[in-house]
């Protein structure tokens, strides 16, 4: 093109595809207010979708997982235990107050960690995490028999608050890698937590009843927490450039989070789901040990369960990447409400290890699920952080209360009445399926697809 009047600023026209995209291409004495004008088209970021570093990230996520919700998922293990043993004048709903405690600080650390995430302080979260996490396991294993306010504090809250800084973290990098394949890698990392189920629930059992005690049986889960810890950190890496290393980036629009009917929809049937989906989980061992089976087989039907987990935390993740995440959660969180009424059944040892192995698989494809689907929700990449912290502290309430509820529920006057319980956690989890149906429902109509 030949030169403008003033002289100053050359100018191309290239056609790209069926958009007129200017371009500077060299600038003498400059026109201020006309480059100003002069815009290069977003370039969207790319993800590599593999690679050694992002499955390194990956691997690191799962040992974090291995080490926070695993301790969640076998906290039957210290129910069972500190009913019979160290907490044994306390009700069955005083005992879970800690570990509900512990699972909604998990949670509703969601919120700030989030936030921390996407300003770019992601090595901050994990490493003040680990440190708080690990201090307060090391002091649970000094806390004395009879002495609720000790472990309270350091389970409870201690080691709560420190899982709250690692969890979302952990999990959220992964998008960081992967786009196409973002629920598969979410649901490696979860599958961590379920691995780490398994080994620490048969673990503590062994430990705490036998020669170690309570005090040596913690103190070797924190030993194996401090390797697997102090590794994630360095295996770890964030990628893509945080908000603070984009100052033109677009900032969250909350407002139309807050109005989106939709994600509520997604968030009030993860919270109902979140209300009763974990009673098995803190109260299978308790069941089994009260219709006569033996202490054995009691140790042995939260490993069933959390083993089956392993594998509905990873299956249903790849499926959902093919055919979408609320078309493989939805069903999984249907089956896992109707499972609640066979808890019933589970009173031999082929009821225990049927039930285990049907609803940890089952509950575990909603569990991994749950993540990607409210992400989906997302119009920008930059809300995927904002979105799944919201999503976290809203069910980290139904996680405080749900257990706790099923406690008062089972045991009156000394006695337990199992049905009462169940049937609560079976209403709820499927009121929840009801909501993520029609969030879904939604969801199809603005994106026009039923690959949700």
């Amino acid at each position: 093109m030949s030169p403008l009047p003033d002289g100053g600023l050359s100018l191309n026209v290239a056609l790209s595809k069926s958009n007129l995209v200017l371009t500077k291409s060299e600038i003498s004495s400059g026109d201020p207010e006309l480059a100003a004008h002069v815009e290069k088209p977003p370039v969207p970021p790319l993800f590599p979708e593999g690679g050694l570093q992002a499955w390194l990230t990956v691997l690191g996520g799962s040992m974090i997982l291995f080490c926070t919700f695993g301790a969640v998922q076998s906290f039957g293990v210290y129910q069972a235990y500190y009913s019979s043993h160290y907490l044994s004048q306390y009700a069955a709903s005083d005992i879970s107050w800690i570990g509900s405690l512990q699972t909604f600080l998990l949670f509703a650390g969601g919120l700030p960690a989030g936030k921390l995430f996407d300003e770019g302080y992601f090595h901050h979260c994990i490493g003040a995490g680990s440190f708080i996490y690990l201090f307060s396991i090391f002091m649970l294993s000094l806390a004395k028999p009879h002495q609720y306010y000790q472990i309270i504090l350091a389970q409870g809250i201690g080691m709560g608050i420190g899982m709250g800084l690692l969890f979302l973290p952990a999990i959220s990098v992964t998008s960081h890698y992967f786009r196409r394949r973002r629920a598969a890698a979410m649901g490696v990392v979860l599958a961590g937590s379920s691995l780490g189920a398994v080994i620490y629930s048969i673990m503590l059992n062994n430990l705490f009843n036998g020669s170690a005690g309570f005090g040596w049986g913690v103190r070797a889960a924190a030993f194996i927490d401090l390797g697997l810890l102090g590794t994630a950190n360095l295996l770890m890496k964030t990628r893509l450039p945080s908000r603070r290393e984009r100052p033109d980036a677009k900032p969250v629009d909350i407002k139309a989070i807050l109005s989106d009917l939709g994600y509520w929809l997604c968030v009030i049937g993860a919270t109902l789901t979140f209300w009763g989906l974990f009673v098995p989980f803190f109260y299978l061992q308790v069941f089994s040990e009260k219709h006569g089976l033996s202490k054995n087989i009691g140790f042995y039907a939260i490993p069933i369960m959390n083993a089956s987990s392993l594998f509905g935390r990873t299956i249903p993740n790849f499926l959902g990447d093919v055919i979408g995440p609320f078309n493989v959660m939805i069903p999984c969180t249907v089956i896992s409400g109707g499972l609640l009424f066979l808890m019933f059944a589970a009173t031999n040892l082929g009821g225990t290890i049927a039930f285990g192995i049907l609803y940890g698989f089952f509950s575990g494809g909603f569990i991994s699920l749950i993540t990607p689907a409210a992400a989906s929700f997302s119009r920008d990449l930059n809300e995927i952080g904002t979105r799944i912290g919201i999503t976290s502290f809203v069910i980290a309430f139904a996680l405080l209360t749900g257990n706790p509820i099923a406690g008062a529920l089972v045991q009156v006057n000394g006695s337990y009445i199992w049905y009462r319980p169940l049937v609560f956690a079976s209403v709820v989890v499927l009121a929840g399926a009801a909501c993520l149906t029609a969030a879904r429902s939604i969801l199809s109509e603005r994106k026009n697809t039923n690959r949700l």
